[in-house]
């Protein structure tokens, strides 16, 4: 596929949307709506060894709108412009959970939506966590919680844990960092 124009139809403070007119892989042409956006990092803050037998991990409740309701999540934010996903991991966790990292491990890189979006989320794990400063922006209304790995695994099954990059977060961290 390739892109043969793009006409941008909005810019906004989170994400820009584009129409982009394409070449697909059959040699035909059409027009396909998409979202831009510079990234995110997301981080699974362990208060301590992710493989001991129910670690404590911090959780956060955060208000979405789009939701229309509180969603349990792991802390995670945009990237600014020029900074580095573990720069931005590292920033997110100190605002939104009052915590700072000694070791940030990176787990991997997940496309959210392709089929209409660009955005690509930096999953890490973080340990050796010690206090911080909160700074969180006027739109976010976040609630930290201390929950035990096997209170997420159950809020997971149950459904009550639903947001798709700490769904992947915390699966991938239950299936690659936890089973040695």
């Amino acid at each position: 596929m390739s892109l043969l124009s793009s006409r941008r139809i909005y810019t906004g403070r989170v994400l820009n949307l584009d129409l982009d007119a394409v070449r697909f892989p059959d040699g035909s042409v059409g027009e396909l709506e998409m979202i831009r956006h510079q990234g995110a990092s997301a981080v699974v803050p362990f208060t301590d060894d992710p493989r001991a037998p129910d670690p404590t991990v911090l959780m956060i409740r955060q208000f979405r709108h789009a939701a229309d309701r509180y969603v349990w999540e792991i802390p995670a934010g945009r990237l600014d412009a020029g900074e580095s996903p573990e720069a931005c991991a590292r920033r997110e966790l100190e605002e939104e959970a009052g915590v700072t990292a000694e070791v940030l491990e990176r787990l991997t890189t997940i496309y959210t939506t392709p089929g209409f979006t660009d955005e690509r989320i930096h999953l890490f794990l973080a340990t050796g966590l010690t206090a911080g400063t909160e700074r969180r922006e006027t739109d976010e209304f976040v609630e930290v919680h201390h929950l035990r790995w096997s209170q997420i695994l159950e809020s997971i099954e149950q459904g009550e844990i639903a947001d798709g990059k700490t769904l992947i977060a915390l699966l991938f961290v239950n299936t690659f960092r936890r089973r040695m």
